[in-house]
């Protein structure tokens, strides 16, 4: 074991135990966690020269709890370390240590339905382009928080998507996603969906979006160009076990716009459906087929995080 990794293994024990005896029997509204130490969010604080505040140079993952069960952790888990490998980040936790670990802050809340959020960065030192040596730094953060039922349609509104070529590593650069979230409060809408010149639909602000076509889901293709989400893939599996075609192609505006349904998918929530773009009437064209996927969808999540009796 390297000098640089035994020290922060070290630190992180003795410093984290002393942090887990405060929260010991203390069932928590918020929960944060760095590199060892834990706390409420707002009790937090992280060092000026972690590389997330020069670079925002880290990746993340994140999904939802409920009844205490973290849904699809392991799909997240593997996405949330192939960003990381990508981006040659060295992780600080093995994948069943941190699952581990996710689960005993989950046990810590006074609720289980919860966003249970998490990142690495790349270490901490003086700011320098060039990679910081070493493990890097793990954050966590949990607050509560349901999955919507998806019946309630939302609105969305388009962007030109001008992010880079990357959009498939699940990075903290997240601005244009952050102006396009304002564009789309500032519209009254829920959304926004983004596409690159020549009219190709990529994916939302924070979501994946889908159409339904002649009975058929149509889903942008897991390249480069969008974020391979979780829900996403349940979408397509769940689609397949009910009989309903899936199409893996790229698809334009006019398609979006021209939709029997427009699906959004996120680990957020997990079916939403959308009745407006940019001002106009939007998809309600195949409700009933809509609703064999969001039932099918809610099911799946209720299935897997079912509620249990717990020690108080």
């Amino acid at each position: 074991m390297s000098e640089t990794l035994f020290v922060y293994f070290f630190y992180a024990f003795f410093y984290g135990q002393g942090q887990a005896r405060k929260t010991e029997g203390k069932k928590m509204k918020t929960l944060g966690y760095y590199n060892g130490r834990f706390g409420e969010l707002d009790e937090m604080t992280v060092p000026m020269n972690d590389r997330v505040s020069w670079f925002g140079d880290g990746v993340y993952d994140a999904g939802p709890s409920r009844n205490y069960k973290i849904f699809a952790l392991d799909e997240h888990i593997d996405r949330f370390f192939n960003s990381a490998g990508l981006l040659k980040i060295q992780m600080p936790v093995t994948k069943k240590e941190l699952k581990e670990l996710l689960q005993e802050m989950v046990d810590k809340m006074d609720t289980g339905d919860l966003f249970v959020y998490y990142q690495v960065t790349r270490g901490t030192g003086i700011r320098d382009h060039v990679f910081t040596e070493g493990p890097g730094n793990l954050w966590i953060m949990l607050k509560p928080a349901e999955i919507s039922d998806g019946k309630e349609p939302i609105r969305l509104v388009t962007m030109e998507d001008t992010r880079y070529l990357h959009c498939n590593i699940k990075t903290l650069n997240l601005i244009p996603s952050v102006m396009a979230a304002q564009k789309a409060k500032e519209a009254g809408c829920q959304e926004t969906v983004f596409y690159r010149p020549g009219g190709r639909v990529t994916e939302c602000a924070h979501s994946n979006v889908h159409i339904i076509r002649d009975g058929i889901l149509v889903t942008a293709p897991t390249d480069n160009l969008i974020l391979p989400g979780i829900a996403r893939a349940h979408l397509i599996k769940i689609c397949r076990q009910l009989g309903i075609p899936v199409n893996e192609a790229p698809y334009s505006l006019d398609d979006l716009y021209n939709a029997e349904e427009i699906i959004v998918t996120s680990s957020s929530n997990l079916c939403l459906h959308a009745d407006e773009i940019d001002g106009k009437a939007a998809g309600g064209r195949n409700p009933e087929l809509l609703e064999k996927i969001r039932a099918a969808l809610l099911q799946e999540f209720y299935d897997a995080t079912p509620a249990e009796q717990r020690e108080k």
